[in-house]
């Protein structure tokens, strides 16, 4: 494998990432044939096949599976590398690789746009997965910031807040739940609900809630997608728990509601989170220190109060605190 290259082995970590030539080559900004070429080429290094094609869904192998640990550990030292000359140089640009989970994509591209327009020199990548996976990718040095609402607690990491995060029941307008209360917690078990997958943060959350209530639920659909939730309760498919930053769009246009239901909603934090392993470069250091300026003002300013539903004074308090 001695004239194996640095460029083959990003882009074959892309492809085992997404288990889809066509997702890695969008994210190396190539088209798929380039992608097939560069695995090929690469195969030819090593001598064996690194993955099974079945028409357009690929797999790795035996070998694609150990090869690509090794490849991220050569691409996180390279990486470590650019960062520590980087900060010899003393600059504040360079890649910026930041994970977040899919409920932090209605605000973290807006708070990146506000961060381009001050650091115009730093190069951003964004990551999407669900908590599992983001802990994943910080174990193995592929982020340089994490954004999540449940920061690992069996992984060495900085984990700080920078925003409050409020989560609840969503359902339609026409809902029983949508009008009176505050309805006792207990009503919950007789609706049916669309929820999150495990691992998912949002699902956790809401079991531990189900857990101090003493509560199962005797029925639910699982679901991958906030905006597929979403879409399933405005169609009356149930009700459902959720960040409530995932659905200003759907309040304002009276497509939803956040029925008032006791112990609701649920004020958690959002997290800014790296790993204690990882030594951040100076772009990411400069990103770190912009959300935890301004992450907090950017949510309040962005979400404002039409999140809390009436009756909940104090959970609008603890927000603009």
């Amino acid at each position: 494998m001695k004239n194996t290259t640095i460029r083959q082995l990003r882009v074959f970590s892309a492809a085992a990432r997404h288990l889809h030539f066509g997702k890695a080559a969008q994210e190396m900004h190539l088209t798929p044939p380039a992608v097939s070429m560069q695995i090929r080429e690469l195969e030819s290094q090593v001598g064996l096949p690194l993955f099974e094609r079945q028409g357009k869904s690929v797999s790795l192998t035996l070998t694609g599976e150990y090869l690509v640990v090794y490849a991220r550990k050569v691409l996180a030292t390279l990486k470590d590398a650019e960062d520590a000359m980087a900060r010899l140089r003393g600059i504040k640009a360079g890649r910026l690789t930041i994970g977040m989970v899919s409920t932090a994509q209605y605000f973290v591209p807006r708070l990146l746009a506000r961060f381009h327009a001050e650091y115009p020199h730093v190069e951003v990548r964004l990551s999407v997965g669900n908590r599992e996976h983001l802990v994943n990718q910080l174990q193995n040095s592929e982020l340089d910031l994490a954004i999540m609402g449940r920061p690992p607690r069996d992984v060495a990491t900085r984990a700080e807040p920078f925003a409050a995060h409020p989560m609840g029941i969503i359902a339609p307008p026409n809902h029983p739940l949508s009008s009176g209360g505050p309805h006792s917690a207990s009503l919950l078990t007789q609706f049916n609900f669309i929820i999150r997958e495990p691992g998912s943060g949002t699902r956790a959350t809401f079991e531990e809630y189900l857990n101090q209530h003493q509560m199962e639920l005797p029925m639910f659909t699982e679901m991958q997608s906030n905006e597929t939730i979403k879409q399933a309760v405005m169609a009356n498919m149930g009700i459902s728990f959720l960040s409530l930053h995932t659905i200003d769009l759907e309040l304002r246009n009276n497509l939803l509601t956040i029925p008032s239901i006791e112990g609701m909603p649920l004020l958690r934090r959002w997290y800014a989170v790296n790993s204690l392993a990882k030594l951040l470069s100076p772009g990411a250091e400069t990103f770190r220190y912009f959300i935890l300026e301004h992450g907090e003002s950017f949510l309040a300013e962005t979400f404002g109060s039409a999140i809390w539903p009436p009756g909940h004074e104090l959970a609008r308090a603890a927000l603009a605190h």
